[in-house]
Parts: C-alpha cells; sequence; structure tokens
C-alpha cells in the first residue's frame, strides 16, 4: 500500500525526470514572511521592553536576510508596517535591499457585528500603508474565539457580511484581499473554510490558504487548493510535522504536508501575490530564523524554484 502523499510525491519527482526535482525549472517566485524572525507565541525572561511584534530589529532582520537570500519579496503584518511609521516607514529599508513589500497580514474582527465599522476601519488603515510602499495583498486575518464553545453557523453571516464590506473597500483601493483561514480563529475548520469561502463575493474576496495550518487542522491541503485554485491569489506554504517546536510546524520538507504536489498546481500560475514560505516562532527557537529560510530555500531549489541572483 502507498498513500497519497507518497505516491503524489513520487509522480511528481517522476516527472521531474532522473536528476531529481531540480530538472524542471517551475515558474514560480516564492516569497518569505516576516513572521519567523519574531519571537512570538512563548515567554521571553525578561520581558522585552519593546513588544516584539512592533520592535523594528525584527523587521529589518527579516527584510535584511529575506532579502539576502534571494526571495522575491517580503510580507509583514499590518501592525509592524504601521510601527515603522514612527521610524521613517519601511521604504527605506526594502529600497536599500532591493526586496518588495508584497502583502500584510491583517487581524480582522470578522465575528463580531458591534466590531465592523472599527475593524474594518483599521484594517483600511493598514491597507493605505500597503499601497504606499506598493504592496498588492491585504492578507485577512480572522479573530481569535474560544474553539470549545463558538458556534460558528450562528456567527457565519457576519463573517461573511464583514468580508464582503472589507473585501469591496480593499478592491477599491487597488488591493486584492485574500482570506486567510487560521487555527484558533472564527474560520479555521475545513468546513468553515469552504462555507465561507463558497458565500463570500467572490469578486472582491479571493482566498490566501495557510496549507500548513489547514494540516494542523485535519484537512487535506491539496484538496482544498485544488477545489479553490481560481480563488487562491496568494499563499502561506508552510509544513506541519506535530512535533513539540514552532507549534508543531517545521521547516519545509520535514513534515506532512505535500509541498511537491502544492507546488505544482502554483506552478505558472498568476497571482496577485506570491507563494510566501513562513514558519512560526514562539521562543526557545531551535534555529535562527534565518537558518530555517536557507532549508526552505534549498528544499525549493530541488524542486525546481527558482531565486533571484
Amino acid at each position: 500500500m502507498i498513500n497519497r502523499r507518497v505516491f503524489s510525491g513520487a509522480v511528481f519527482t517522476a516527472l521531474l525526470g532522473p536528476s531529481a526535482m531540480g530538472a524542471r525549472k517551475l515558474a514560480l517566485h516564492v516569497g518569505h514572511t516576516g513572521l519567523t524572525w519574531i519571537p512570538l507565541g512563548g515567554r521571553i525572561t525578561p520581558p522585552p521592553a519593546i513588544n516584539p511584534m512592533v520592535d523594528p530589529q525584527y523587521v529589518q532582520a527579516a527584510i535584511r536576510d529575506i532579502a539576502g537570500l534571494g526571495f522575491y519579496g517580503i510580507e509583514l503584518f499590518g501592525n509592524q508596517i504601521e510601527a515603522m511609521e514612527a521610524q521613517g516607514g519601511v521604504g527605506a529599508l526594502l529600497e536599500e535591499h532591493k526586496l518588495p513589500l508584497i502583502s500584510a497580514y491583517c487581524s480582522t474582527n470578522l465575528s463580531d457585528p458591534a466590531a465592523r465599522k472599527d475593524a474594518i476601519a483599521k484594517t483600511l488603515d493598514w491597507a493605505k500603508l500597503v499601497k504606499k510602499y506598493n504592496g498588492k495583498v491585504i492578507v485577512v486575518g480572522p479573530n481569535g474565539v474560544r474553539r470549545d464553545s463558538f458556534d460558528f453557523k450562528a456567527h457565519k453571516d457576519d463573517i461573511v457580511t464583514t468580508l464582503n464590506e472589507l473585501g469591496k473597500a480593499v478592491t477599491d483601493m487597488g488591493l486584492t484581499p485574500v482570506l486567510h483561514q487560521h487555527t484558533g480563529t472564527c474560520v479555521e475548520t475545513r468546513d468553515e473554510t469552504y462555507a465561507v469561502m463558497e458565500s463570500v463575493e467572490t469578486k472582491v474576496m479571493k482566498f490566501g490558504p495557510d496549507i500548513g495550518q489547514l494540516q494542523k487542522g485535519g484537512s487535506d491541503p491539496v484538496k482544498v487548493v485544488k477545489d479553490f485554485l481560481p480563488l487562491v491569489q496568494h499563499m502561506h506554504l508552510k509544513d506541519y510535522a506535530g512535533g513539540p517546536e514552532y507549534l508543531g510546524y517545521c521547516p519545509l520538507g520535514k513534515g506532512k504536508v505535500d509541498i511537491p504536489a502544492i507546488l505544482a498546481m502554483m506552478d505558472g500560475r498568476k497571482t496577485a501575490g506570491l507563494v510566501m514560505v513562513e514558519l512560526d516562532s514562539p521562543p526557545p527557537q531551535p534555529a535562527p530564523a534565518i537558518e530555517n529560510a536557507r532549508i526552505a530555500k534549498a528544499y525549493l531549489e530541488k524542486a525546481g524554484v527558482r531565486f533571484r541572483a
């Protein structure tokens, strides 16, 4: 017996020929999110003087390393870009390292109608900064909820309404909004993801899946991407092993996600955003962010992905 992942990987490798995965070059540009450089999600002793989410040092390190490794762009958080305005903005750093800002992850309250107006306004403030620095994509991150008591059916209509209103406003700005399903939020499971993406106005709200989080949540990320491929305009390329480090995630190629099948589906597609490598970074970090990014790059090069000189 051979499972689907092994079979798919074998077929993908066979298509590339005997000289392993690098024989066939993919028409696919890959970026990297800045999350991997931020020590979030764990205890830091002593507590830092500046919240790591808005500490300039992590933005600077991410831009420097991602550019140096030849990735095609970066994704930052909306509040990171906002915080950098007090430092003169991210523009000079991006220009110094010749690295395009592609997208911003923007946490948005989707499930509470009382918070809708303010949530949309805040996300649009971040969107204006993304546009200022020539970014293209707004990654809409759903709000966190208590999953053990959350009633998705009771909130579905509010989630869809907020996504439609936000999507239209962002689209009118000339940017592309994408829904990013996320563990621990109001849009987490396979059924919730399908229910929302089959209900939103897809002219104004596209899909930006996190394939590692789909795997962690028990979904088949290959099937989800395949089912919504025309709407996939951005992606977080993440692997999942289920171990004690990185919230269960792992460097590319060391987990359960069928990365070759995902790359094959995205090969040659023109999207508003990029396929973005990502690895969560709760301290203690077993390896520096740049080392994990190097592992990802090496894996992707073997798969036929080319990087900038």
